[in-house]
């Protein structure tokens, strides 16, 4: 399985491991091993999966799936699943032979995969020709965005350096601008490193300094890598990183389907590094040169002496595809060693050549050089060659370490020697109570490693502005504030708070004893800044792209400036400007208030001109009492108001009249404003009324005419489970009528009368909806009655029937009322005065209409 990063090869295995019944996965880093046993343990249970590195050994009994780093894969052949993570790494000059061996020798019984860069595909040909080669897509793109300097650097980044002091003068930059980083180096125990990447996973910093450890094992939510240099010293020579090597690290941007971009530091000093056209095309492109050689070395070397030991460990490789490696740290010291008459006259026969070999390949986890990693290896021969080190030796050694006191160096020291001990310890045929003394050890190395976070995060992370402090003394007029593009309000460059709007806030991670001083400098410098930003307001164009509504809340690019209060008039409140805006001189903040209060103005115009008719009604004294009372209700309801509650009997024609050109409409079971039922119109008048103490709610944005029961809004009438818009529901009413306005003719069937549902279909009224709906009309529904047995035919069709309902209240006889068209009608004239006979009722649709208007 060959691509390049953030392809889910490694995620594959994993599926393909816990799908056979046994397995084992080698990976490049311990890191990389622990984080996929953990996600293992989640599916198998801990009881059934091993951890097996150099420093740990987690090996339950009788465990079948193995999760180990590349030098510490058993050699089983009873399992049925192996995969090697990283396969190109055969090609690495210090631990390609191990990687190449695994290739060619490490089999599961049933499946075996290579995993890797696209890069191998030539020698997997080569060396396995029968394997089958399966190549897999970048899930995202990776882009070239050229050099930019540190302080434009965007969040979410890691900056790549290739030495330890150029890692330390990134993040102490990057604390200055931006207020912290995480760092990432390959001489961090493991536990430091996760550490210090949840920290930046955690959002608690934006910036990740890392050397190129950061390419390999680390999963990180990364849209930017940004190169420090392009060179490195490989511990033989300073060269240029090669692309592959550039695409590795390029490729911790974007995962997943996340697209990321790379490209290098400017201003770093010391000539700015450049990708070539060559190198960009390559990256972008996942086109790198496909590898000639992998290194080997004899994994399987003779024991009789020394000489032959040394001997077969430089032999030749046995194929053209395979080259001899460079001098590993292994062999320089068992051939450093072996020159030695003292040591070399300690090691006699087969078994001590072998055990010596064993002592020799003791990891260099200080990376000191051959010369003081062999002297600490013959100190250790000279207590292993008679036999086990003592528990109280190794207890006294480990001991001597657990000192959390010192500096970043110091610590970094101490984690290097007890990771050697922890390799030591966790060696079953080297010490006695091997199992407690490991235990010690990882114990020491995580406490050593949360004291080196802890010196980390407080170098990088929490020192604030003691410069700051030291500069400007008590005086806080003395610190030079700016602001900067991002909103940051800048002390001496020094990031103090963020100004959101016409809001500050001080930064949260500045210490409790630098607070009062930044506070201070800020109160002194922020009227100026605000005035400026006042000026961006008053000077934009494009006021209404800007502010927003939402609420009573006005906001200027999406933060609070003002807010709406109660008025004199429901429809006219006043507008109160955010406190922020206080520290403004008076005659700005008038300005900014006339400003602001003309665009809610022109905002509500059109949405409110319909209620705000009705409204300039309840002060005319032309319009009369009764006329003035339901403008009233009429501008409380948002437009709505039942026909029960409006006294409807009270208004004289002439009102009715004047009504009727204010958009007044009369329904048979309400009295509403049909221009104030736009969402936006009960939007608007929803937030005025909530002023007001009124019970509103505003419909949705984007609100349909009909909504569940439970939703319903001003304007709404429900109907069972559903409630539609007062102006829909006189629609359905009014048909209803129409259609027992008709019963006496061909489709008659006595009193009773069919009625169409289709217009309720046709808006979304379900059946419940629409039966409940003209029930609050008056309207009865009459069952069917079921064909008797034996009889055969469509079912007979639902008939209705309308009558006042016998308390003779509420809605019922307000439909009693009303005409079909909603206008409001009095006495029919075929309706007898009082004392009268009655007369005969002509046949007909409008006499039957007429006769319904006036009681039926």
């Amino acid at each position: 399985m060959l691509g390049p990063t953030n392809t889910g090869k490694t995620h594959l295995a994993i599926e393909r491991l816990c799908a056979h019944s046994s397995g084992a996965i080698g990976f490049p880093l311990r890191l990389l091993a622990r984080e996929v046993y953990e996600r293992v343990c989640a599916i198998k249970g801990p009881g059934q999966v091993a951890l097996i590195t150099g420093e740990e050994r987690i090996e339950p009994k009788g465990a079948r799936w193995l999760l180990c780093t590349v030098e510490a894969m058993p050699a089983r052949p009873d399992l049925a699943f192996v995969a090697l993570d990283e396969a190109q790494l055969a090609a690495d000059p210090e631990r390609g032979h191990i990687f190449t061996d695994r290739l060619l020798h490490a089999r599961g019984r049933e499946e075996t995969m290579l995993l890797g860069s696209a890069t191998l595909e030539p020698m997997v040909r080569v060396l396995e020709p029968e394997a089958e080669i399966i190549t897999r897509p970048r899930f995202s793109t990776l882009s070239h965005v050229g050099a930019k300097k540190l302080s434009r650097i965007p969040p979410r980044s890691a900056i790549v350096a290739f030495s330890a002091e150029q890692v330390y003068v990134m993040a102490e930059m990057l604390r200055r601008f931006r207020g912290g980083a995480a760092v990432v180096m390959g001489a961090l125990s493991p536990q430091t490193r996760n550490a210090q990447v949840a920290m930046y996973q955690s959002g608690e910093v934006d910036y990740l300094v890392a050397t190129d450890a950061v390419g390999m094992g680390l999963n990180l939510d990364v849209e930017h890598v940004a190169f420090a240099g392009l060179s490195k010293y490989d511990g033989h020579r300073h060269r240029r990183l090669t692309t592959a090597e550039m695409a590795q690290i390029a490729g911790r941007a974007g995962r997943h389907h996340k697209d990321g971009t790379f490209g290098t530091l400017a201003g770093a000093g010391g000539g700015d590094p450049e990708f070539t056209d060559e190198e960009v095309y390559a990256i972008e492109e996942h086109r790198f040169p496909p590898l000639t050689r992998l290194f080997w070395r004899e994994a399987e070397p003779r024991f009789d002496t020394l000489a032959t030991l040394i001997a077969d460990l430089e032999s030749p490789p046995p194929r053209a595809e395979l080259a001899t490696p460079p001098e590993a740290i292994d062999l320089a010291v068992l051939r450093r060693l072996a020159e030695d008459p003292d040591v070399a006259a300690t090691v006699r026969g087969s078994r001590s050549v072998q055990r010596f070999w064993q002592v020799c390949s003791l990891p260099d986890f200080r990376h000191q050089g051959s010369e003081v990693h062999a002297r600490f290896v013959a100190r250790l021969w000279q207590d292993l060659r008679g036999g086990y080190l003592g528990a109280d030796y190794v207890a006294q050694a480990i001991a001597q370490l657990d000192n959390p006191a010192g500096d970043i160096d110091t610590l970094q020291g101490r984690i290097a020697a007890i990771r050697a001990w922890s390799y030591i310890a966790q060696r079953p045929d080297w010490v006695l109570a091997h199992d407690e003394m490991a235990a010690r050890a990882r114990a020491v190395e995580t406490r050593l490693s949360d004291a080196l976070h802890g010196r980390l995060t407080e170098r990088f992370v929490n020192r604030r502005t003691t410069v700051l402090m030291r500069k400007a003394g008590a005086d806080a007029a003395l610190l030079p504030v700016r602001l900067g593009e991002d909103g940051a309000v800048l002390v001496d460059e020094e990031p103090i708070g963020h100004l959101r709007g016409f809001r500050f806030s001080v930064d949260p991670l500045a210490r409790a004893s630098d607070r009062k001083l930044l506070l201070a400098a800020a109160e002194r410098h922020l009227p100026g800044l605000l005035s400026a930003r006042l000026g961006e307001l008053a000077a934009d164009a494009q006021a209404l792209r800007n502010l927003d509504m939402q609420g009573a809340d006005l906001l200027w690019q999406g933060l609070p400036v003002a807010r709406l209060v109660k008025g004199k008039g429901l429809l006219s409140p006043r507008l109160r400007l955010d406190p922020a805006l206080e520290r403004l001189s008076a005659p700005e903040r008038e300005g900014a208030l006339a400003a602001l209060e003309a665009f809610v103005a022109a905002q509500s115009e059109r949405p409110l001109r319909p209620l705000r008719r009705i409204e300039a009604a309840t002060t005319d004294p032309e319009a009369g009492a009764s006329l003035r009372a339901l403008a009233l209700r009429l501008v409380e309801g948002g437009g709505v108001v039942s026909r029960e509650e409006a006294r409807l009997d009270d208004l004289s024609p002439a009102q009715r009249a004047q009504a009727r050109k204010l958009g007044i409409a009369v329904g048979a079971l309400d009295v509403f404003v049909p221009a104030a039922l736009r969402p936006a119109s009960l939007a608007a008048w929803a937030v005025r009324a909530s002023l007001h103490g009124l019970p509103a709610k505003a419909p949705p944005a984007h609100a349909r005419p009909i909504l569940p029961a439970r939703e319903a809004p001003t304007g709404y009438r429900r109907a069972g489970p559903q409630a539609l818009r007062v102006d829909l529901a006189e629609r359905v009413i009014h048909a209803a009528f129409a259609e027992r306005a008709h019963a006496r003719g061909p489709r008659s069937h006595g009193r009773r009368f069919m009625i169409d549902p289709a217009l309720a279909r046709s808006m979304g009224l379900g059946e419940p909806g629409f039966i409940a709906l003209l029930r609050q009309a008056g309207f009865r529904q009459i069952p069917p009655r079921p064909l008797a047995g034996g009889q055969a035919g469509p079912p007979a069709p639902i008939l209705w029937d309308w009558r006042p309902p016998a308390h003779g209240g509420g809605e019922a006889r307000a439909a009693q009322g009303a005409k079909p068209d909603g206008k409001p009608e009095g006495r029919s004239r075929s309706q007898p005065a009082k004392g009268q006979p009655a007369k005969v009722v002509p046949h007909g649709a409008f006499a039957g209409l007429a006769a319904l208007m006036g009681g039926g």
